[in-house]
């Protein structure tokens, strides 16, 4: 799956959408993304993900192109993440700009070879 234009951009797409059980989201990780699954939804602020397995389906090496197929990963670890005032999803336990953010409402993986 390619998903083009600012991640910044997209990430504010995810502030209005309301998390379900099942709903995929990207973990934004300075410029590396990780596909994941919402798996609890704690209250419309808190939220429980899981990581999902991401198989690269394309052909292209190490190239910014990149198409991914995603599942579910049950035994992925389950990580924390708040809704803060600024509308950001970010990890728990991280500050607010500085950490690890979800996109909620689409799946993306990405890895940057340029680091």
């Amino acid at each position: 799956m390619r998903v083009f234009g600012n991640i910044y951009s997209r990430m504010s797409e995810s502030v209005n959408k309301v998390p379900e059980v099942g709903m995929g989201d990207t973990i934004n990780m300075y410029t590396d993304r990780h596909a994941a699954t919402i798996v609890e939804v704690k209250s419309p602020t808190k939220i429980v993900i899981q990581q999902d397995s991401a198989e690269r389906t394309d052909s292209n090496g190490m190239s910014e192109s990149q198409d991914y197929a995603f599942t579910p990963n049950p035994k992925a670890a389950k990580e924390v993440y708040t809704k803060r005032k600024n509308g950001l999803w970010i990890k728990t336990g991280e500050s607010k700009g500085n950490g690890t953010s979800l996109h909620i409402g689409q799946r993306n993986e990405y890895h940057d070879y340029s680091f």
